[in-house]
């Protein structure tokens, strides 16, 4: 078994004097600067003797005003130990390791030096270096191109969780599909919803799989079409269950690999519907009162035009997907007291809130909602009624004028704001008997109410109580 071999870092000429004899010391220092950015000649005591560069670029950092200088005094104060372990290396024990030290410049900048010192004799030493600006340089670049990396690759993973928190949350059925082999690489929950009945698996499995099998091949038409003209249009498939969907298709690539994006949509009996179901959607489409469908997500799958009239909307399309909660006048309250009620009870009657519409109008409402199956997923139908010009309702921003209204308004206003509006009401009262007594003396109703009439006349107008144009201030 051979012994391995040790590799030195640092392998000399092997006959120096036989290899290079009697080298002329010009000769020498030309190599020397040949071979080195920098050298200098240190007598025994630290001190710069001589000085010679390569390169304009040494030439005007003022290399040639450091002779004469302690070498230690031309380095920056956080290099000078590295200095002293060079100087203080013993000149038998070979070459010291290479350290790296900041020359102090005259324009301001430090000028970073790769030494290696070797003893030449009579107490003096050589210091060899190599500048190290450009390595510098390059290692600034590098951790520039790793920042400017880390920040795409930041960028490109917040891409990519927006985008799938589309898809997920889309109320559209969407499949991402493998071109090549037909297989779905990846179901959304509403796709999941439609194809997954029965405990059926729809990843991983062929894409004609979720579907009857005497559509297996308008299905392939379907792929074959998007993969040579980028996306397709108007097939139709039917689930094993008989029901009717209308399918398309978009290609898309991910490095080298094709994918098809398949949008399901129209979910529909086998047969047409009847008359009678016609007629009903004419009735709830024109019908005066605003009525929405939503599903147990509180998404809305339906609006009619009163609907969009009221929420200010206008088209269909912009209230599709979007969740009731989002018009309704306590967001993340009404909704949810709504679909609890209807998972307990299956029905609503006279619930009042407020609608907002797009544009920020608030009218008051009434809302009776039911719910139903459809299929596997409940429905829920919510009937709305515009109540703004009944009798007794309050706008906002208006008080309510007895304590009936005040009941009226429990469970469409915070307990804290019924509070306030109740000691409003009672303050409003006390004001409005006052003056009633006082046959409308201002200042002896103020006194009446222990007010200054300063103080009066602010609640008057508070209140709109009386005619305040006369009174200035």
């Amino acid at each position: 078994m051979q012994r391995p071999v040790a590799i030195e870092p640092i392998s000399p000429f092997r006959d120096p004097e036989g290899s290079l004899g009697a080298l002329p010391a010009e000769l020498a220092s030309m190599a020397l600067v040949a071979a080195s950015d920098i050298a200098l000649v240190l007598d025994a005591d630290g001190y710069i003797r001589d000085v010679a560069h390569n390169g304009v670029e040494l030439a005007r950092e003022g290399c040639e005003a450091w002779i004469g200088q302690r070498w230690v005094d031309t380095v920056s104060r956080e290099t000078r130990i590295k200095v002293e372990e060079l100087l203080a290396a013993s000149p038998v024990e070979g070459l010291p390791p290479a350290r790296q030290v900041n020359h102090l410049s005259p324009r301001g900048v430090e000028l970073p030096v790769r030494y290696s010192v070797v003893s030449i004799g009579r107490g003096r030493r050589l210091a060899v270096g190599r500048e190290m600006r450009s390595f510098a340089a390059l290692q600034s670049r590098l951790v520039e191109a790793q920042h400017a990396t880390e920040r795409e690759y930041a960028r490109l993973r917040d891409v990519e969780m927006r985008y799938r928190l589309l898809f997920q949350m889309s109320s559209e059925a969407l499949l991402i599909v493998d071109a090549a082999t037909r297989r779905v690489a990846e179901a959304n929950p509403a796709a999941e919803r439609i194809l997954g009945g029965g405990g059926r698996r729809v990843v991983g499995r062929p894409l004609a799989a979720s579907f009857a099998t005497d559509d297996a091949g308008a299905l392939d038409r379907l792929a074959a079409r998007a993969r040579t003209a980028g996306r397709a249009d108007g097939a139709q498939a039917r689930l094993p269950d008989g029901a009717t969907l209308d399918v398309s298709a978009a290609l898309f690539r991910q490095e080298a690999t094709a994918f098809l994006l398949i949008r399901l949509g129209g979910a529909t009996a086998g047969q047409a519907p009847s008359d009678e179901a016609r007629a009903v959607a004419g009735v709830i489409a024109a019908a005066p009162e605003a009525y929405v469908a939503t599903d147990d997500d509180g998404a809305i799958r339906y609006a009619n035009m009163a609907f969009l009239n009221l929420a200010q909307l206008a088209a269909q399309e912009q209230a599709i997907g979007a969740s009731l909660d989002r018009f309704l006048g306590r967001p993340g309250i009404d909704l949810n007291v709504l679909i609890s009620t209807l998972r307990e009870t299956g029905s609503v009657r006279l619930f009042s809130t407020s609608l907002r519409g797009e544009f920020g109008s608030v009218v008051d409402v009434e809302i009776c909602a039911a719910r139903t199956e459809e299929g596997d997923a409940p429905l829920y139908g919510f009937l709305i009624r515009n109540i703004e010009g009944r009798a007794g309702q309050t706008r906002d921003g208006v008080l309510p004028r007895s304590v009936e209204q005040l009941t009226e308004l429990v469970g469409r206003v915070p307990l804290k704001d019924l509070v306030r509006e109740t000691t409003d009401v009672i303050e409003r009262l006390c004001i409005e008997a006052a003056l009633e007594l006082t046959g409308d003396n201002r200042a002896s109703a103020a006194e009446m109410l222990g007010l200054s009439r300063q103080s009066l006349y602010v609640k008057l107008r508070r209140y709109g109580l009386g005619d305040l144009d006369d009174v200035d201030g």
